[in-house]
């Protein structure tokens, strides 16, 4: 009889075990991540795709070296009368001053993407702090508008990181859709990439200077817009608050 008690009891704690484990899998309401169970540690996990009905997407590009070809893509952008996300690194703020002033007038949505393009899940606390400290203020100088997005380097981030961004109020976007540009692939071949990927909500990851951006932007909006979707900036995109975000990455509104 004791033996059948202690199974009982060894039974209770295994299913008690299994409901913390997938509450813990569940999102935290209204946070800027998610929370995943693995083993006795939880994951945070920013934003891939936004869950919703309407057919929505965003579109980004990632600026760390070169600038010849912005302004052609935001004349593209400004062609097909669709807005974009620009996550710049400080370093090419430093640079290309005129072009941060260029992209913020033609009302282009601004992130960060660090200060100088280090791994970011391999640095310090001090360092992960001043890597986005530094990199907001520079473009809040120049555009006066405060930064409530980050993209990490590499697509790589730590719990640390993410947590410093809570505590900045800047939302950890990664992306869903790789146009893989920056292999040099042609705009054919990125644009069949992306059309073969998207979906409602989905970020797509480009390049601002990748060597054939420019044209791969045009056919990528262009069979974009003829599918009926509307290609709008991340912070179009995204919940602001009452969201929850699951282990995926999937940001979904409450």
């Amino acid at each position: 009889m004791p033996f059948c008690v202690i199974k009982s009891r060894t039974i209770k704690i295994f299913f008690a075990m299994v409901v913390v484990a997938v509450l813990l899998a569940l999102s935290i309401e209204g946070g800027a991540c998610a929370q995943v169970w693995f083993g006795y540690s939880t994951r945070l996990v920013p934003v891939y795709r936004v869950d919703t009905q309407e057919k929505q997407v965003a579109i980004s590009f990632d600026a760390a070296w070169g600038a010849d070809k912005t302004e052609e893509i935001l004349q593209v952008l400004k062609d097909y009368n669709c807005t974009a996300t620009f996550f710049l690194v400080g370093f090419w703020v430093d640079k290309y001053p005129d072009m941060v002033k260029a992209i913020d007038e033609a009302g282009i949505e601004i992130g960060t993407h660090s200060n100088t393009h280090p791994d970011m899940a391999k640095i310090s606390d001090e360092n992960i702090a001043k890597e986005l400290d530094i990199s907001i203020e520079k473009i809040k100088a120049l555009t006066g508008k405060e930064v409530s997005l980050f993209r990490p380097p590499y697509g790589s981030y730590s719990n640390q990181l993410i947590k410093a961004c809570e505590e900045r109020n800047l939302l950890p976007i990664q992306w869903d859709v790789d146009s893989l540009d920056w292999k040099g692939l042609s705009s054919v071949d990125v644009t069949s990439r992306v059309m073969e990927k998207v979906q409602n909500g989905s970020i797509i990851l480009m390049h601002n200077n990748a060597d054939n951006v420019v044209e791969s932007t045009k056919m990528v909006l262009e069979r974009l817009t003829n599918e009926g979707y509307k290609v709008t900036s991340i912070g179009e995109l995204v919940y602001k608050s009452n969201y929850t975000i699951d282990r995926n990455g999937v940001q979904h509104s409450n």
